[in-house]
């Protein structure tokens, strides 16, 4: 695809996101005139314990374009956030999923602020009565938008250009986006980059997959396809990812990299740990009911304790332990061997599946994150056992320990539970290489989201960690 097909691409992207935002917008100013505009005109007094309305808030032209420009605005920014506006990227289903959630959102913000502004509860049902005609409006945009997409922008051939190990992984990772990508053709490096170079000539792919090759011929094909404006895919080693995350000295007329011990700085750390600190303290309060309700169902499922207490381990390798509602069987590790959660496994009791699957059973870490024990975001804290056998094959999985332990990070949000702990490993140090306040600020947003994301919450499949993690090394 050359750059005036990209830039076609690109627009016709836009123009359907535009007409998205309009869309939801238009409905929501036919209500905004029709239902909660009249609602906020009559303001509620109470005067002497006697409940009466009088007129209440009065909007002229440029008032009502600030409101529906507000409510534009926060469409963008939370379509954009969660990728409701991803045409093509995601899949149909996930596309329509980040839209119900951002039009959620947005709607609450919507019905808490005009509340506000009425100095009473808003009536709900028009809310949601707009809410479900928008969702309507959306699902339907949902699957014209992808039918358009894929009919203009046909799937990239590519091709794969491996080393020595298994391209089944990656093989089936492309597979399951058939959608918006095509392998073509398999070639391994050894043949030579310069037969590689003459097999894409000859061919006609969109793109080049570059996988577990040495980087020596890595940066040869590199410099290749960007000489001749090819599209490249790959995926980063561990010190691309440091890399990533330095900062661009100008001391003299040679381009330095500076790659910190500590990526995150003083200032940026007592920020963290007074919003750790403030937030807790909220998410306490706001969710006691829900533990408690929680400790009761636990404890009445077979009279065992509630808490389920673990050493883990946060920055510096210093060991905590971790609380956790129990979801599992009291007699679940009766042998002592630390073992990761597996697909469909049966230590796991009906009521911990539920509020695992929920994240209901994170919620006492709330008490770590307090305690300084924690963050709320950051690499998932793990047990010293599991870290050592990573350690024998994976020396770099030392790394997550750089920064405090979180209970929600980078690899949470862009994996999933099963994916490889290499994977993860690449995934929390981009994070920590590129950490700011407001990349904090989106992985939070972002992790509701994944509460409601089934898949993440997937059990590894049995002897998945001892394959990986021996495969870890080769990859490294």
């Amino acid at each position: 695809m050359n750059t005036h097909q990209e830039n076609v691409k690109r627009s016709v992207v836009l123009l359907l996101s535009f007409v998205d935002l309009i869309i939801l917008s238009a409905i929501y100013a036919g209500f905004w005139f029709a239902e909660f505009y009249p609602t906020l005109r009559m303001r509620r007094m109470s005067v002497n314990g006697v409940i009466y309305f009088t007129e209440g808030l009065k909007f002229y032209l440029r008032g009502h374009l600030l409101i529906l420009l507000i409510y534009f605005a926060l469409l963008w920014f939370f379509l954009g956030t969660y990728g409701g506006l991803r045409i093509g990227y995601l899949k149909a289903p996930d596309l329509f999923f980040s839209q119900i959630f951002a039009i959620t959102i947005v709607n609450v913000l919507t019905y808490l602020y005009s509340s506000l502004m009425r100095n009473w509860i808003m009536p709900g049902w028009p809310y949601l009565f707009m809410t479900i005609l928008q969702l309507s409006a959306t699902l339907l945009w949902t699957l014209l938008a992808s039918a358009v997409y894929r009919r203009a922008f046909p799937p990239r051939r590519l091709l794969l250009v491996h080393g020595v190990h298994s391209v089944e992984e990656i093989r089936r990772k492309f597979l399951s986006r058939r959608d918006k990508y095509t392998i073509a053709r398999l070639v391994d490096i050894s043949l030579g980059v310069p037969a590689v170079e003459r097999l894409y000539e000859e061919g006609s792919y969109d793109a080049i997959v570059i996988w577990d090759v040495p980087t020596t011929q890595r940066n040869e094909l590199l410099k290749y396809c960007y000489g001749k404006n090819i599209r490249i895919y790959t995926s980063p080693k561990i010190s691309d990812v440091l890399i990533k995350g330095s900062e661009q000295l100008h001391l003299f007329d040679t381009p330095i990299f500076l790659i910190r011990e500590q990526s995150i700085r003083a200032e940026q750390l007592a920020m963290k740990r007074l919003s750790d600190i403030l937030l807790a303290l909220v998410l306490i309060v706001v969710t006691s009911p829900i533990m408690l309700v929680t400790a009761l169902l636990v404890h009445f499922t077979d009279g065992g304790p509630v808490l389920y207490r673990q050493v883990r381990c946060t920055q510096g390798m210093r060991r905590f332990q971790i609380l956790k509602f129990r979801s599992m069987r009291i007699d679940a590790e009766k042998d002592g061997v630390a073992r990761l959660a597996t697909r469909h496994d049966d230590r796991i009791t009906p009521v911990g599946r539920f509020i695992r699957s929920v994240r209901i059973d994170e919620l006492p870490q709330l008490f770590n994150i307090l305690k300084g024990e924690m963050s709320f975001i950051g690499p998932r804290p793990e047990r010293p056992e599991i870290i050592e056998e990573y350690l024998k094959t994976m020396p770099e999985f030392i790394f997550r320990t750089h920064v405090k332990a979180g209970l929600a990070g980078y690899a949470q949000v862009y994996g999933k539970y099963n994916t490889t702990p290499y994977d993860k490993l690449k995934l929390d140090l981009t994070y920590i290489e590129n950490y700011s306040i407001w990349l904090d600020l989106k992985l939070m947003l972002l992790t509701l989201k994944i509460l409601f994301t089934p898949d993440a919450t997937e059990g590894v499949e049995q002897g998945q960690i001892t394959a990986e993690v021996k495969d870890a090394e080769k990859k490294g």
